[in-house]
């Protein structure tokens, strides 16, 4: 795995650009601690920091092809290409290594912008094309690697982080409205669009190219719906289990380590059990816990561990990891309040000391319908449908309205949010139950003169929902979750926890030939009676057994609430509430402090939008200054009131 970076100008490259691409390649060290390269001309400088993982010798970028006329830098693995070799080289092409790189060059040189069609993995690059004059910009299907762009006319900054494009001359440093309100509302930043003003990510699935007429994009793969599979339910579990090993298997090419996270659920087990056949010796698994027991899966890891032979490592995770809080502020780049960063940066740095490349169990959930929220929503969009929009709306919503929110009462007696999805349509039931709180709570925390004019979040979500071709509900909320939550928030969240300690994830599950397959399985065998993943548990029950299939789903969590209420209590108060923090330029401190003690009583769990406000501080002391290139520690600076109307000037 690889930190990427460039500037491109149509018109001409400045002496500034050369110059800055030093300080931006340094600022992706921790993505690339192996090698280092640049590469400039008239029109492009390119830079790239390389985590060697095939061909640890050859693998040198930026690289070229033989006439050099054509230059690239690579983030991420291509899992087939010993195959594209042996094609391109019965095409004629010579190849001076075994990386999976020049394939992409080659590739280029046949199909053009077309390239990505014939890759299968995860992957981000830049080519640059000296004597058309024109750069090609592409992100994997799924989103799995990230890029990240920034354009002032004919000119354009690029980089695997936004820390690198922060490097480059003249980008300013401004926060986006919308971003904000999004960001507060999802504790992420859902694509296109970044926390910096004018910064934005490149979509999954998509490529840009720059030229003399511009900057243009191209989406070249969606995920598609087709007609069901009518085969039986035995059959589809056979061909489930082929995938599914196919896909671990191409995950597994390495001439480094290789292990596997293990939370001992059934996704990351699957993978480890899987391992395990496909390969000589023992697994390497590395698993996380916590003190908490309500939190703690380790024994459920031992016994998978045990069941598989593994040689397995475990750590407990404790409050005082509240010390790393601001060095992953500075690995996320934006604002992110998924609490799991915290373990997940523990895990893969446990991982890192052991191997350097790991297999992960993520996006099974999202694939297969495995959250508790579709259970919840079969059964709601069997009432809305009973009931006439209209009533719905008059009857539910005051009641939603008028219920107290009291996260004291047993959970049946929660109703608040059920009556309001109720009211709402099936996108609104979805945006409602992905929103970390009411959107109405994050509109209220934001100052007035720093607020999106006009602005709804919810159009994230409708946007996908409408977009997706599939006839079945719970499809386009498969969709939707796909393209947001699991592209913004937990592949950022693994890519940036797990290079910020040099260690490359991979993901079998997010394969796109996979996805593929999944996403023709009819919906009644991904959810069924309540159940979720039932075609993946139906066909690794009879390796992995009753205990890992059948026992509730925990999920990656961290004890925020006991937390904030304990060990975290006086640093939290003393960071939020400090005469000079960041966040008083832009938030209603009253309602932090209301959200505060109604959390500190135990009336409300406002644990998640305490870390969102806690984060966006941290975010804000990281990224005021001009020097971002280094993750040490900063004392706070004189904040200051910066907000205005349309943005906010962080540059110190």
């Amino acid at each position: 795995m690889c930190g990427i970076t460039g500037i491109v100008d149509i018109g001409g490259r400045s002496e500034a650009d050369g110059a800055a691409i030093g300080r931006m390649t340094a600022a992706l060290h921790h993505r690339g601690p192996d090698d280092s390269g640049s590469f400039i001309d008239s029109h492009a400088a390119l830079g790239h920091a390389r985590l060697s993982i095939i061909d640890l010798a050859a693998g040198h970028q930026p690289m070229c092809n033989e006439d050099e006329s054509i230059w690239i830098v690579f983030n991420g693995e291509i899992y087939n290409f010993p195959e594209l070799h042996e094609t391109l080289e019965g095409r004629g092409h010579c190849f001076r290594s075994r990386c999976d790189t020049e394939a992409i060059i080659h590739l280029y040189e046949d199909y053009g912008d077309r390239c990505v069609d014939f890759l299968r993995g995860m992957f981000a690059f830049a080519i640059w094309d000296q004597k058309r004059r024109r750069l090609l910009l592409a992100r994997d299907r799924l989103g799995i690697k990230p890029l990240y762009y920034w354009q002032d006319g004919t000119r354009l900054a690029f980089g695997s982080e936004i820390k690198a494009i922060l490097q480059a001359p003249h980008v300013p440093r401004r926060i986006n409205p919308e971003a904000l309100q999004d960001f507060l509302t999802y504790h992420w930043v859902p694509a296109p669009k970044s926390m910096f003003e004018g910064i934005f990510k490149l979509p999954a699935g998509h490529t840009a190219i720059l030229d003399e007429h511009g900057l243009r994009f191209r989406q070249y793969w969606d995920l598609h719906f087709p007609d069901p599979h009518r085969e039986s339910e035995e059959v589809l579990r056979e061909r489930f289990l082929a995938e599914f090993e196919e896909s671990v298997r191409i995950h597994l090419l390495s001439d480094v380590p290789l292990g596997a996270f293990l939370s001992g659920g059934v996704d990351s087990s699957a993978v480890v059990a899987t391992m395990a056949k496909l390969v000589q010796g023992p697994v390497v698994t590395n698993s996380i816990g916590f003190e908490e027991s309500g939190f703690n899966e380790l024994e459920y890891a031992n016994a998978v561990a045990q069941k598989f032979g593994t040689d397995h490592h475990r750590q407990i995770v404790r409050p005082d990891v509240i010390d790393l809080v601001e060095r992953l502020a500075w690995h996320y780049d934006e604002p992110f309040a998924d609490s799991s960063a915290i373990p997940t940066y523990c895990v893969s740095r446990m991982t890192r000391g052991n191997v350097t490349v790991a297999l992960s169990g993520d996006g099974g959930d999202e694939n297969m319908a495995g959250y508790r929220k579709y259970k919840i929503h079969q059964r709601e969009r069997a009432l809305r449908r009973r009931i006439p929009s209209a009533i719905r709306r008059l009857a539910f919503g005051p009641m939603a309205r008028l219920y107290p929110k009291a996260d004291w009462l047993p959970r049946p007696l929660r109703a608040k949010s059920t009556f309001r999805n109720l009211a709402s349509s099936d996108a609104e039931a979805i945006y409602l139950s992905r929103a970390a709180h009411a959107p109405e709570l994050a509109l209220a925390l934001i100052r007035p003169e720093a607020r999106a004019r006009g602005y709804d979040p919810f159009t994230t979500i409708e946007d996908h929902y409408r977009r997706c071709d599939a006839d079945d509900p719970l499809s386009k909320e498969l969709y939707s979750d796909i393209k947001t939550y699991l592209c913004d928030d937990i592949l950022v969240k693994v890519d940036r926890a797990s290079m910020a300690v040099g260690l490359e994830v991979r993901v079998p599950i997010l394969d796109h030939k996979f996805m593929e397959f999944m996403a023709a399985v009819p919906s009644d065998l991904k959810l069924r009676a309540g159940e979720g993943k039932y075609l993946f548990k139906q066909a690794v029950r009879p390796f992995l057994g009753p205990e890992v299939v059948d026992r509730p789903k925990m999920g990656f969590s961290v004890p925020l609430g006991e937390w904030f209420r304990g060990p975290l209590r006086e640093l939290t108060e003393d960071t939020l509430f400090a005469p000079d923090a960041f966040i008083r330029s832009i938030l209603d401190m009253d309602e932090i402090r209301r959200i505060w003690r109604a959390h500190q009583a135990g009336i409300s769990s406002m644990e998640s939008m305490i870390w969102a406000v806690f984060m966006l501080e941290q975010w804000g002391r990281n990224f005021l200054r001009a020097d971002v290139s280094s993750p040490e520690p900063v004392s706070a600076p004189p904040y200051g009131d910066r907000a205005q109307s349309n943005g906010f000037d962080l540059q110190s």
